[in-house]
This record gives C-alpha cells, sequence and structure tokens, in this order.
C-alpha cells in the first residue's frame, strides 16, 4: 500500500499548471501572448537598488548566517514605518523577517495550529494559503464572498467551531483586487478577538492600495497583538521576487514559536534580499509612490473596461492593486474555458476553479487577470481581445 504524503494532500501550483498550456502553442506575431496569470513584477529592481545590491555583495556579513528572526536593521525600520503608517505601536521585538509572504504565512500555520484543526479562507482564496494548510493537515473553511467580493462577518461567526484557530484575509486581496473597508476589517478582529481566535492579515499588496489614508486602524489598539498577525512583503514593492523577503508582525510570544519553524526551514532569510529590503525603505519612497501611481492607472483603465467587457457578456466584479476578477458568459467551466483562450485568444489568465473549492459554481464561472502585468495599451489590448473572443 502507498503511503499518504503531505504534498499528495494537495493539487499541483496553479501557475506551473497554466505554464503548461502553452506548450506546443504558435503565437503569430500580430498576436503574441497576453500573460496576466502571475502576480509578479516582470522588470528587475531600479537601477539604484541593484547598485546598493551590488556593493553589499562585498560585505563578508551579506554571505553568511544572519539572526532567525531577521536583521535588527530591517526589523526596527518596520516597526518604525509601521507605527508611523497605521498611527499605533510596534516594536522591533514584534517583527520578524522571512523568506518571503509564503514563508511568513507557513510559519503563522505552524505557530498556530496542529492536526485536524480549522482554519477559515475567505473565497476565492489565494491557493497557496490552501496547499499548505492541506499540507499540514488543517482544514481549510470556504468563506463564500458575497457579490461585492467582500467576505462577511457574520457568516464567518456561523463557521466557527472549537477547532477554528484563525481567520484569514489578504487585502488588497489576491485573487479578486478587492480592497477591504476599514470598518469591514475591524469587524472581523472583533470577531476573532471575541471567540479566542487569531486574525491574519496579508498586507503584500498595501503599497498600491488607492487611498492615501491608513487601510485599518488596527494597530491603534493597545493590544493589538493578542488577536493580530500582519503578514507582508517586499517582493512588489521593490521588486525583490527573487530574493525572497517577507515579514510578519505579531506578539513576541507568537514569534518565539515562529523562530523554532524558521530556523528548522531556511535559518534565515537570504541576506541579500533583507540589505535591499531596508535599503529600498529608506532612499525609494519616491520611486515607490511612482509606481503606485502606475499600478493605480492600470486599475483605473481596467475599471473604465467594464462597460466594454459587459457588452461581450462579461463581468468585472473588481479591481485594485495587482488583479481584476471577471465572469465569462459561456456554458463551460472556467477550468475548461482558460487553456482555450490560449490556443484561440492568444490569453493566459486563471480560472476561478484554482481559487474556490472542488466543484464551486461560482469558480467555475470566474477568471483573475493579474492586471499589473499590463502597461494601458496592453489593457486595451486585453479588452479588445476579450470582447472579440466573446464576439467569434
Amino acid at each position: 500500500m502507498t503511503p499518504t504524503t503531505r504534498t499528495k494532500a494537495t493539487f499541483l501550483p496553479p501557475v506551473m499548471e497554466a505554464r503548461r498550456w502553452l506548450d506546443g502553442v504558435d503565437f503569430p506575431a500580430d498576436r503574441p501572448l497576453i500573460n496576466v496569470s502571475q502576480a509578479a513584477p516582470v522588470a528587475p529592481p531600479p537601477p539604484p537598488l541593484i547598485a546598493a545590491m551590488k556593493a553589499a555583495m562585498d560585505r563578508p556579513e551579506t554571505h553568511l548566517y544572519g539572526p532567525v528572526l531577521g536583521l535588527p536593521g530591517l526589523r526596527a525600520r518596520i516597526a518604525a514605518d509601521w507605527s508611523a503608517a497605521y498611527g499605533g505601536q510596534v516594536s522591533e521585538a514584534q517583527v520578524a523577517i522571512t523568506a518571503g509572504c509564503n514563508q511568513a504565512f507557513c510559519a503563522t500555520i505552524a505557530a498556530l495550529t496542529g492536526e485536524g484543526d480549522e482554519v477559515i479562507l475567505p473565497t476565492p482564496w489565494y491557493f497557496n494559503h490552501k496547499m499548505w494548510l492541506d499540507m499540514q493537515g488543517v482544514r481549510a473553511v470556504p468563506l463564500p464572498c458575497e457579490a461585492d467580493m467582500l467576505p462577511d462577518p457574520d457568516r464567518a461567526a456561523s463557521l466557527i467551531t472549537e477547532c477554528t484557530r484563525a481567520i484569514v484575509l489578504v487585502t488588497p486581496n489576491n485573487p479578486a483586487g478587492t480592497e477591504y473597508p476599514p470598518e469591514l476589517i475591524a469587524a472581523f478582529r472583533d470577531l476573532a478577538r471575541t471567540r479566542g481566535i487569531m486574525l491574519i492579515l496579508d498586507e503584500t499588496y498595501r503599497d498600491f492600495h488607492s487611498s492615501d489614508a491608513a487601510p485599518h486602524d488596527l494597530f491603534t489598539d493597545p493590544d493589538w497583538d493578542d488577536v493580530l498577525i500582519h503578514l507582508y512583503s517586499f517582493s512588489k514593492a521593490y521588486r525583490l521576487t527573487g530574493h525572497r523577503t517577507g515579514a510578519i508582525v505579531a506578539s513576541v510570544k507568537l514569534l518565539e514559536e515562529m523562530e523554532k519553524f524558521q530556523d528548522c526551514v531556511a535559518i534565515c532569510a537570504p541576506q541579500l534580499g533583507q540589505i535591499a529590503a531596508l535599503w529600498g525603505m529608506e532612499n525609494l519612497g519616491q520611486w515607490l509612490a511612482g509606481e503606485r501611481a502606475e499600478i493605480l492607472a492600470r486599475r483605473a483603465a481596467m475599471l473604465a473596461g467594464a462597460e466594454q467587457l459587459a457588452a461581450a457578456g462579461w463581468t468585472l466584479h473588481s479591481a485594485g492593486a495587482y488583479f481584476a476578477y471577471l465572469s465569462h458568459p459561456f456554458a463551460e467551466s472556467s477550468a475548461a474555458l482558460a487553456p482555450r483562450l490560449v490556443r484561440d485568444a492568444g490569453l493566459l489568465m486563471l480560472p476561478g476553479t484554482m481559487f474556490t473549492p472542488p466543484g464551486d459554481g461560482a469558480g467555475m464561472r470566474q477568471m483573475r487577470v493579474a492586471v499589473a502585468n499590463l502597461d494601458q495599451a496592453g489593457i486595451t489590448a486585453f479588452l479588445d481581445r476579450v470582447s472579440a473572443f466573446a464576439s467569434a
């Protein structure tokens, strides 16, 4: 009898699966592939940051192990910036650095849960969150979002059991792009505190939020760390995807537990990525503001295409930060439609079935678009191809 392993408990990585749809497909010069499958910067870090990273390569400590929970300078800078941005109080001891935000989530789940526990995930969910829960023997409890792509705290309350350990929110959202209102985030915080569970708030895309105000006020609560675990990534802000640098902001007690996980998995996050992240925070504020403006312009262009999409039978549910989320008008499942769009329209996007439980009716109708990967001309081309495909 073949033993059941942790990895066999979940599905193959969706982005890798989608890339296989390109095998054997030729894209003519007048209709090149439009790839909106993955939310990752396609350009390297800006030249000044690359220069700083090259200089860091000459420092011996760059090539050695560092502290398991991260470089003190980076932890202190995050604490100071988060305190200022959110109007609260975060200390260096409440910050840990991880090898990307995915690892931040993995460390968090390792510290919070045991076999048979439950974690509530709004659907559509970020598939790597679901994969990690599967591999840990933790049940992912789906919380279907409402028509506005926002989760309902009252509906979440009905899903909490004695096995529930946390609720996970991602805002701006992956995959839908939706920005959760501050009062909604606060309502989930209140629900988690009342029921004795944790709120895991993933703000990987916080640098591209459309509001200039703080996206929530959770850190203004002097006891925020008894209920909140905050996750972040430097991959999008400074184009450091290949250097794997993320962060956790949580209680000192929880970080002590996460340190055990970190020490066994990566020992420490890569030193060069941490050095780059700190340099970026210290020197690239104006550059990052320009990146945010460009991403928000792409979001606006996608929202402006809602009428064109509707005329072709598609529905634009939401758009924000890196993503837009659509429903298609066809009888077939999005799982079958997505590879056909590659062949017949030169469009690579991910089906909603990759972000929902098997058999979920909403997921069968939905598609995710990584709109941040397109400039405004690219968005126009995308909208035109979607419309032409529907007409054909």
